[in-house]
């Protein structure tokens, strides 16, 4: 028997929940490392190579994850998943304090990367995707809206906390915080759908009509959906995407440099990239309910061509500030509309499933951008013609989504 809708539809509980720890997760697993990077060295005496690598090692672990981790959330939904890579995330934390040699790093920040899987945004997308149709692209803005300001709060936390306490202690204040935030929220807020609780889909009220409601595809099996064409166009598209959009965000502040400016302005140029991504997260979610997710996505998508071209051809500040708006807006922006497609084509059943398959493919892209691209640069010399190229890539993803076809209803 469906109960009736209660007045705050339990899915926006979710959300603020997921908001609140994403934002943790986030902070903790993710933007901190960049902080502790180099008072480890020089505690420890290892080089920047050595210690960055075990960073990559965890975005590959995380890819390579991906794909079982939705699989299991299709079978058993996020509350265990979320709340067991919590509690790990908590405790490999604490075992980053205490590392002395590199073996033992490197084994904590491959658990690390399984923890990714676990606990960052493709479980945390699953939930939304499960509670919401209508409204599923406000639901993930509010989520990635939330978690967007993670570096905001956890770079000068982290640095604050290294200066005051060590980054030994720092990282145990970190773990703590970790274990607050993260581990009762999940444990006890998280419902896997909501006909578990008697509800409906958006909240909508027993026999309601949903007028104009999403009308997503057939539950689609996963076998089915590795057979269909428009999934290897999604994979070019977000893979192709990602590789400009997370190989730039490493290497920016270098560009700038070696276009001639002063390294701390460089810096502070590159932070508002992330408040940029705020912005385009601000601007999309509205839109994306409203307009064809094909063709918002193909336009999104060709903002970062454009941003790219600003960068190499516009002189002096305009360009620069041009390129960071545009950029950084495009690059928040994609982390919303490749959910919204996979549950636009394959529907909720399995849509964990899916989308961590389709996510092996773009974190690994993720992962070996940064390295391609500096070893592109010692070859040449200079970023230019690396630009270039980003700009031709950058085309070819906007392109590879204009084939897609989702259900006529979910392009209105």
């Amino acid at each position: 028997m469906v109960k009736r809708s209660p007045r705050v539809y339990y899915g926006w509980v979710l959300v603020a929940t997921l908001g609140v720890t994403e934002t943790i997760s986030w902070g903790v697993l993710y933007y901190a490392f960049s902080v502790v990077l180099t008072p480890m060295e020089r505690d420890l005496g290892w080089s920047r190579a050595t210690v960055t690598g075990a960073f990559s090692l965890a975005l590959v672990v995380s890819g390579l994850a991906a794909a079982p981790v939705g699989r299991w959330l299709d079978g058993h939904g996020a509350r265990g998943l979320m709340t067991v890579g919590s509690i790990a995330g908590a405790v490999l934390t604490v075992a980053w304090a205490n590392v002395g040699d590199p073996l033992s790093f490197y084994v904590v920040w491959a658990g690390v990367g399984i923890v990714m899987a676990m606990t960052l945004y493709e479980p945390a997308f699953a939930v939304v995707a499960h509670w919401f149709d209508r409204q599923r692209n406000r639901a993930l803005t509010a989520v990635t809206l939330m978690a967007g300001f993670a570096s905001t709060i956890f770079l000068p936390l982290t640095s604050w906390l290294v200066e005051i306490q060590g980054w030994r202690a720092a990282l145990l204040t970190l773990a703590a915080l970790l274990a607050i935030g993260t581990i009762p929220a999940h444990g006890l807020v998280l419902r896997r759908r909501p006909e578990d609780l008697g509800l409906r889909v958006d909240g909508d009220a027993a026999g309601a009509d949903r007028g104009t409601a999403t009308v997503n595809a057939e539950d689609v099996q996963l076998r089915a959906a590795l057979r269909d064409r428009n999934f290897y166009l999604l994979v070019v598209a977000f893979s192709l995407a990602s590789i400009v959009a997370f190989g730039m965000a490493v290497h920016l502040v270098a560009i700038l440099v070696d276009r001639g400016y002063d390294p701390l302005a460089a810096a502070g140029v590159a932070g508002l990239v992330g408040a940029m991504q705020v912005l385009g997260r601000l601007v999309l979610g509205p839109i994306g309910d409203r307009y064809s997710l094909r063709v918002v996505s193909a336009a999104l998508l060709a903002v970062q061509p454009v941003a790219v071209l600003l960068l190499i051809f516009v002189p002096g500040t305009i360009g620069v500030v041009a390129f960071v708006a545009l950029f950084g807006a495009a690059k928040g922006g994609m982390t919303i509309v490749r959910p919204g497609f996979v549950v636009s084509l394959y529907g909720r059943a399995n849509y964990a499933s899916i989308a961590g398959v389709l996510a092996v493919a773009v974190i690994l892209a993720q992962a070996l951008a940064p390295v391609v691209i500096g070893a592109a640069y010692d070859r040449f010399g200079s970023y230019t013609p690396i630009l270039l190229l980003l700009v031709v890539v950058s085309a070819v993803s906007s392109a590879a989504v204009l084939p897609i076809r989702t259900p006529r209803a979910a392009l209105m």
